[in-house]
């Protein structure tokens, strides 16, 4: 017999009890008035803060214009945010959907026509989504058990055991530059250049999900770029519009291209309007930017016990349980995540000010008890 929960809405999400009425910046403001500072920021999604005024304006205007077109057409939003990325990547075209996980089944099926392999390689402990195709590659038994069976030819491997999983019939090699949900754990940079040589040694494509690492979250524009190890493909979402849905795989030029018309599609792929806004994050995140979310990082790293990450990506593990702790903060004003049973996940706006920093770190020193 079901169980009425008290609302409409189906119980997907244990949530915090605290309605959100407006955001400014690095703050959100409850339905009584009171002001929290946002350090999760969508869980790394609100990159620029709330109703930051480039994404802001560029929505508004192409609302005025124009919402929505059938994929069969191009739009001149879309066709600007394929070249801003393509100009960051290096050279890339791209194919756009409306969430990570999306961009995840994108890359799974191009990688499996391009190589004409089935077998995808992950890393225990990865996430890459809930649909049934992200679902199998992520390395966390408990996501996965509920329901499988799951797609086949999913393989998982440590760092140390990637040379004796990847093989000849490898598709791809789908990893995270820095593991988000799986504790905020970045990859070495021999990890990632093991990788590639793997990938290159078995024709296998080297894709990156960057759905959480990517648009400036690591102080760099894709986090690969740390490391050097250039990916065959990404994934990008969260923090590419600020807050509206859009999703993106990126393929490099150079690798197979592989998909052809009516292969893959996604009717609200590349909407005008989150498109539009995405061009305004593009633009906006700059070197200087780039520098703060690095000098800002640095500050959390240096203030608070155990931390671990890169640029405004990062946890503080406790001896403890982490859930509590975020419920401790929320009491006093502050929102944090979680990554793990015993990990905090900090990832607010990259706009955050050195300030605004200061009075997180504070507020993060006294529910931790530092």
């Amino acid at each position: 017999m079901s169980v009425s929960t008290g609302t409409p809405l189906l119980p997907t999400y244990a949530r915090f009890p605290v309605t959100f009425v407006d955001g400014d910046g690095s703050w959100l403001i409850a339905d009584d008035g009171r002001r929290y500072l946002d350090l999760i920021a969508g869980i790394a999604v609100v990159s620029l803060g709330h109703c930051h005024p480039a994404p802001l304006e560029a929505a508004q205007a192409q609302l005025e214009r124009l919402w929505h077109v059938s994929n069969l057409y191009s739009t001149q939003p879309m066709e600007e945010l394929a070249e801003r990325l393509s100009d960051r990547f290096g050279g890339a075209q791209a194919f756009f959907c409306n969430s990570g996980t999306e961009a995840v089944e994108a890359a799974i099926k191009w990688a499996r026509k391009a190589t004409g392999k089935t077998e995808l390689v992950a890393l225990e402990g990865s996430f890459h989504g809930r649909t049934m195709g992200a679902l199998s590659i992520t390395g966390q038994p408990s996501k996965r058990a509920p329901f499988e069976p799951l797609i086949p030819g999913a393989r998982f491997a440590t760092p140390e055991t990637l040379t004796d999983v990847v093989g000849a019939d490898t598709a791809a090699i789908v990893v995270e530059p820095v593991q988000g949900e799986g504790g905020v754990r970045p990859l070495t940079d021999s990890t990632l250049e093991q990788a590639r040589e793997l990938a290159d040694e078995f024709g296998a494509m080297l894709v990156f999900d960057e759905v959480q690492t990517g648009v400036g979250r690591t102080g760099e524009f894709f986090a690969w770029q740390r490391s050097g190890v250039r990916p065959d493909a990404l994934t990008l979402a969260k923090g590419l519009a600020n807050g509206l849905p859009v999703g993106a795989l990126l393929v490099r030029d150079g690798a197979p291209t592989a998909l052809v018309p009516g292969d893959h599609a996604s009717t609200f792929g590349g909407n005008p309007v989150a498109c539009a806004a995405a061009c305004a994050v593009v633009d906006t995140i700059d070197d200087d930017l780039l520098a703060h979310v690095r000098d800002v990082g640095a500050l959390f790293a240096e203030a608070l016990p155990d931390v671990r990450g890169a640029g405004l990506l990062l946890a503080v593990e406790l001896n403890r349980p982490a859930g509590p702790v975020a419920h401790a903060a929320l009491e006093q004003g502050l929102l944090v995540g979680t990554a793990g049973e015993t990990a905090l996940r900090i990832t607010p706006p990259l706009t955050i000010s050195r300030e605004e920093v200061q009075h997180g770190i504070a507020l993060l020193r006294e529910v931790i008890g530092q």
